[in-house]
């Protein structure tokens, strides 16, 4: 081969490239020293891979590293190798033609609309070329694998030309030259470039080292098998990748081949930050391709719900991208969201079924969380479903149940899943709603968040059973078996008072009625409203705001006939009207507070005064 220096032209689609990777597709800079590592890094296991199949290998006593040197005052950074190493021919197809590099497909894809093809740099192996977004000029040295090659010396500055001679004395595997322009000579620090691959090649599995430092120390555990790995292995993973001194609450390791070809480490951490008021939390899951970075926080990775998760992703079908931007509408990533989140959902069931007390450990602190999922994701809400913990009337108070669970204990004829809304336990125990249920031998969900009641309300129904709120006019009784004690109003008296009550308190309701599933308590109040019942005005507030201005509620007022109250009440309205109607009004009141619906208690404690005031009366 001749010793003569050989000037070459870039392929047009090459310059093509050279200006869309320089000009506009890459974000961050810095990205061309990832791009160079993650190269030297594709070299090395192609030579590995050459050595189990060819007996003679150049220089074959070389390590199989990465070497990276930064001379700052001359702004040059250096990156080699002792991989497989390019021939001069090599060197023209990939670097100065269409033929390996991939330009022309690269292009291609930028016409299409696919999956925002651009974001995907890597997979047409153009990389390189980002180089030239931060050089003056870059000088590629390299020597091939094969025992009867040359050392061969690559130039070019990115105008459009390059340059190819044969040099000696160079070792195997490939060393990139970069000289910096004078702006980003910031590439050359040791302490700048030790940073970025920290960030982006930390997990490369060839050591790497900067000025003879190595840099990439932690281990890539995520690829290897779950046998081998010690708890203290996977603590101190975590606690390098989550930043978090406390060991994580639990983790998640798996591999899977279809639909996509994945490697995952996912931890949940001991602590909800956002539990504590401290910040709203963002997914912290790395993503890797063949353990080189591409996103350190990807926003569509996972769904918002679960931006508790801490770990590691890798897919090899995921090529390198050209920006975080563009790679948010991956088709490819959304795919990858959906693999991650099944799979997510079938271990925390598991880990429900099989480690019951670890699970109720990251209900308490991930709970809400989970329900925001079940109210928000159509698309998982049945997974969802199955994991949502409760109270129950049926349970001792602080003991959680499941809808399953829940299920499987329905006795009779029970048709639908109750549940009743309060301000806490003690409250919803000492309402009106529930005597009824419990007088009926029916268990009742205890619900204590205002997003229970929403999330009930969006799920509408559990395993072919009804989600139905026990304050709800829709939940029909079974009359009991045994009367509950007390004489009751007889129906010309019953019919005359409820006349009378719907006059009184006027458009306050909109009926009043005979109360059937009232055992203990005078009053409640039942569905009527155009909104649907106190449940559903309940979640339309929780959904506007405390301040939002909802018209006042009208409900149907239901009245228990064997209470004292209530036949007192009948006898009174004929003896004093005015006394009488501030009853009437004061037991709307308490059945409205009953049910959570009581806005604005001036009026009630107004007239609460008026009944003291003539109970005092000399």
């Amino acid at each position: 081969m001749s010793k003569k220096t050989a000037t070459h032209q870039f392929q047009a689609e090459v310059n093509q490239v050279l200006d869309i990777v320089v000009n506009s597709l890459y974000k961050d800079k810095e990205i061309f020293i990832r791009e160079l590592v993650s190269n030297a890094s594709d070299a090395l296991e192609k030579l590995r891979r050459t050595q189990i199949t060819e007996k003679k290998i150049f220089d074959d006593h070389l390590e199989l590293e990465i070497n990276v040197t930064t001379d700052d005052e001359a702004g040059i950074i250096t990156i080699q190798d002792f991989g497989l190493g390019m021939t001069a021919e090599e060197l023209t197809e990939n670097l100065g033609t269409i033929a390996h590099s991939g330009s022309k497909d690269f292009l291609e894809a930028l016409k299409g609309d696919g999956e925002k093809n651009e974001s995907l740099i890597g997979k047409f192996g153009v990389g390189f070329y980002s180089v030239f977004m931060v050089a003056d000029n870059v000088k590629v040295y390299s020597r091939s694998w094969e025992p009867d090659a040359e050392g061969q010396h690559w130039e070019s500055d990115g105008s459009g030309s390059y340059t190819i001679d044969p040099v000696d004395g160079q070792r195997r595997g490939a060393k990139v030259v970069v000289k910096l322009k004078d702006e980003h000579k910031d590439f050359a620090k040791a302490d700048r470039v030790k940073e970025i691959i920290k960030k982006y090649s930390a997990f490369v599995q060839f050591p790497i080292s900067v000025n003879g430092d190595k840099v990439n120390t932690v281990d890539a555990l995520w690829l290897r098998s779950k046998n081998e790995i010690k708890d203290e292995e996977y603590e101190e993973f975590y606690k390098f990748q989550a930043n978090d001194y406390e060991a994580p609450l639990l983790r998640l390791h798996f591999s899977t081949d279809a639909p996509l070809e994945i490697n995952a480490l996912l931890f949940v951490p001991k602590r909800n930050m956002e539990k504590l008021g401290m910040w709203r939390s963002e997914v912290k899951v790395a993503l890797h391709c063949r353990k080189v970075l591409i996103d350190p926080e990807p926003k569509v990775l996972f769904p918002e719900w679960l931006r508790f998760l801490r770990g590691v992703v890798d897919s090899t079908d995921l090529p390198l991208n050209v920006s975080r931007e563009t790679m948010q509408d991956s088709e490819l990533l959304r795919k990858l969201n959906q693999v991650l989140t099944k799979r997510f959902l079938r271990f925390l069931a598991e880990q429900a079924k099989k480690e019951p007390e670890a699970y109720l450990e990251f209900w308490k602190e991930f709970g809400i969380l989970i329900k925001e999922g079940a109210a928000t994701d159509f698309t998982h809400k049945e997974n969802l479903a199955k994991l949502l913990r409760f109270e129950s009337s049926g349970l001792d108070s602080g003991t959680l149940t499941g809808l399953e669970e829940y299920a499987s204990r329905m006795t009779g004829e029970q048709k639908e899943i109750i549940y009743l809304f309060g301000r806490n336990r003690e409250a919803i125990e000492a309402g009106p709603y529930l005597e009824a249920l419990t007088a009926r031998n029916l268990e009742v969900i205890i619900l204590t968040e205002p997003v229970d009641e929403y999330v009930m309300q969006t799920l509408g129904e559990f395993d072919g059973k009804k989600l139905v709120s026990g304050d709800s006019e829709d939940l029909k009784l079974e009359k009991l078996d045994d009367e509950p004690e007390g004489k009751r109003l007889n129906k010309k008296d019953t019919k005359s008072l409820c006349k009378w009550l719907k006059e009184s308190l006027g458009d306050r309701v909109s009926d009043v009625e005979e109360g059937e599933r009232l055992i203990d308590s005078p009053v409640c109040v039942v569905g009527g409203d155009a909104m649907g019942g106190p449940s559903a005005r309940r979640m339309m507030k929780m959904m506007q705001g405390d301040d939002s201005n909802l018209p006042a509620p009208t409900v149907k007022l239901q009245i228990n006939l064997r209470h004292p109250i209530i036949r007192g009440l009948s006898e009174l309205r004929d003896t004093n009207a005015d006394t009488a109607s501030l009853v009437a009004h004061q037991l709307l009141d308490n059945a409205l507070a009953s049910a959570d619906l009581l806005e604005d208690p001036r009026e009630m404690i107004s007239r609460s005064f008026q009944a003291l005031e003539k109970l005092t009366a000399t």
